[in-house]
Formats: structure tokens, sequence, C-alpha cells
């Protein structure tokens, strides 16, 4: 494969990888669902927007902006009414959708609807859709599509790197070994599932002759499975071990201000049958969280000064440029506004208009 010849796009400045400024349209996790107890609200801040969250007595979260359209008061301070929101200022009050369905002060209320979000919850976290109508499924791992995983959420972390530049360490197969001394050889194959989604599988079975593989062989034969699966360019899902045992790690980030991460870590396995089963999968969950946060250690410092910048993509570089060309190609959105991305041939045709316009009232 003649890398350069089909890398045209790593030379160009990106327009929404490792820009602090944007983010995808998606699902975004907003705090883990045991936080938020039934008649309970929440004030949250995700991707520089201000939401107030709540469950009501169906049980199911509900995500509004934050602000009463009255006067603005925060309805973080509101109280929950069976599956409703009443605002504490005014009482002016809400209903799931955001529609408002009673003002005391008035005997009907006013054609007025605060903004709703999409949400969800899954693996243990609620989640939120930054757009109007979600295009595409929650975060998954294809091979657990449609089966039941235990689920562990783990660590919790800040860091000064951007999301994209984080996540893109899974798929960064030189510093395995370079950083972590790994005996390792892998090269990805990747495959787009979907706009917002795409995989890397390694396809290689590692460095024969090393003490490590000579250790395994005469237990498991077949390559150990290492792929990486990206959401929105702000989940992967790390599947790896044999075929008999594979484990599911996902990191899941979002956009702080200033082009910081905040992420979670959760693990997923393959439900097994019966107490038995359940065990197994709490000590090898458990086993993984140790050995994690050993292998991270070593990262972690790295995205607390890296200024990233890829002057000079090798060979050894092309899925991180996959991944860049497939970020760039996915609907983006400004921090804080939530509002989409203009593109380039919009923005020329806006700025022609302005133009002519100005023109006209000289």
């Amino acid at each position: 494969m003649n890398f350069k010849s089909q890398n045209v796009s790593s030379n160009r400045k990106s327009k929404t990888f490792n820009n602090p400024e944007r983010f995808i349209e998606g699902w975004y996790w907003a705090m883990p669902a045991n936080n938020l107890r039934v008649g309970e609200v929440k004030s949250i801040t995700l991707l520089g927007r201000d939401l107030v969250m709540y469950r009501g007595k169906d049980r199911k979260a509900v995500t509004i902006d934050a602000y009463c359209p009255h006067m603005g008061a925060h309805l973080g301070d509101g109280k929950v009414e069976g599956n409703e929101l009443r605002c504490f200022f005014h009482h002016w009050k809400f209903d799931r959708e955001g529609f408002c369905i009673d003002i005391p002060c008035l005997d009907e209320p006013l054609p007025i609807k605060l903004k709703s979000w999409p949400t969800a919850e899954k693996y243990g976290m609620i989640w939120v859709w930054t757009g109007e109508i979600p295009l595409q499924p929650l975060p998954f791992i294809p091979e657990l599509e449609q089966k039941e995983c235990d689920v562990a959420i783990f660590s919790h972390f800040v860091t000064n790197s951007h999301p994209h530049v984080v996540i893109v360490n899974a798929i960064d197969t030189q510093h395995f070994n370079t950083v972590h001394k790994l005996p390792l050889e892998i090269i990805f194959e990747q495959q787009e599932l979907n706009q917002n989604a795409i995989t890397f599988s390694n396809t290689t079975r590692g460095r024969e002759g090393s003490l490590l593989i000579k250790l395994i062989r005469p237990f498991y034969k077949n390559a150990i499975t290492y792929n990486v699966c990206y959401w929105y360019g702000g989940t992967s899902i790390v599947t790896l071990g044999p075929d008999f045992l594979h484990l599911h790690i996902m990191f899941t980030l979002r956009l702080l201000e200033g082009g910081k991460t905040e992420g979670r870590t959760i693990l997923m396995i393959k439900k097994r049958q019966g107490i038995f089963g359940w065990l197994c999968n709490q000590i090898v969950l458990w086993l993984a969280n140790i050995l994690g946060q050993i292998f991270l250690t070593g990262d972690a410092k790295l995205f607390e000064k890296m200024q990233f910048n890829l002057k000079t993509p090798i060979k050894a570089d092309r899925s991180i440029v996959q991944f860049i060309n497939h970020l760039e190609r996915q609907t983006a959105l400004y921090w804080g506004s939530w509002q989409q991305v203009r593109s380039l041939r919009d923005e020329e045709a806006r700025d022609n208009r302005d133009k002519w316009r100005d023109a006209l009232n000289d």
C-alpha cells in the first residue's frame, strides 16, 4: 500500500478533529443512572450547554434546557410533580416534552415550549442525543448487539487533551511497543458500520518469538482478539481476549471548555448463566479494572502536556488518519450552542449574501 498516495486528507487542516469549539452530533453520557432517583432533579452542563435532568414517577429520565422561559430562573431548583417539572420561582409547570402545561395565575398556559433532548439509559449511564431526533443508536459492541452483558462503571477522569486525541490512543499501535513494551505487531483493517461508527480489527497474531506469546501458545493457538469500535468520535469500545473470554472496555468521553476531556471507563462482559457465571464475570471485571489502571498510567501523563499535531504521518499512523477522515465526514456541532456547523460551501454562500446585502445598504 502506498500510504502517501491515499493520505491526502492528513495534510489538510482538520475542521473538527481536535477542535475545542466543535463536537460530533450524537449520544453522550450525562451521569450514572443511579445518580438520579425518582422525583429528583439535577443540574448538568453537557458540552457547554446548561441542562436539567429529572426522573418522574414513570422512572424515565428527562432532559430539558435549564432556564425557565418566563424570567430565566434555573429549573434545577424546581420540583418534580408526577412526570412533570415545576419551576421554583413562579411555579410554571413543564411536561417531559418541554411544553408549558400550567401557569398558576392564568386560566390557560401560554403556548411556550422548552427545548427537550432525547434521553436514554444503557450500560448503567444516562445518555443524551445532542440533536433533534436520534439518527443512530446508542453506542454498541457489534458482537453484543443482541446479547445481555454484565457491566461495571469504574474510573472517572479529566485530562488536558481533547477527546479526539485521547480516543485515538487505542489504535496508536506504535505506543504499545514504546510506552507499554508489549510484544505486539498490530495491523488493523477498518470498516465503517455507518456514518457515525467505524471499527478497526486486528489481523495479526503478535510476535511469535516473544516470551509472552510462547507462554500463551500451549493453551491457546488462535490469535488474541484486539478490536476497536468508535462511535461519534467520543466513545470507543475495545474488545480483547481469546475467543472464549472477550472483555469489552468502553471509554466514553465528552469535550470540556478549552479542549479538555471528561471521561468514564465502563467494563462489559457477556452475561453468563447462574450464580457461578455471575461470580466469574465479577472477578474478571475486577481484575480487568486493576490491569487497565496500570496500563493507562503511562498514557495519562502524556495527555496532560501533549499538543497534538500530526505533521508527519507515517505508514504506522494509517489507522489514525482513517479515523480522522471518518470523523471529518460526520455532522459537527458548536460547543455550547449545539448549533450545526455549516459546510464550507454554505459558509461561502452566506458570506456572499452578506456582502450583497452590504452593497445594497451602501
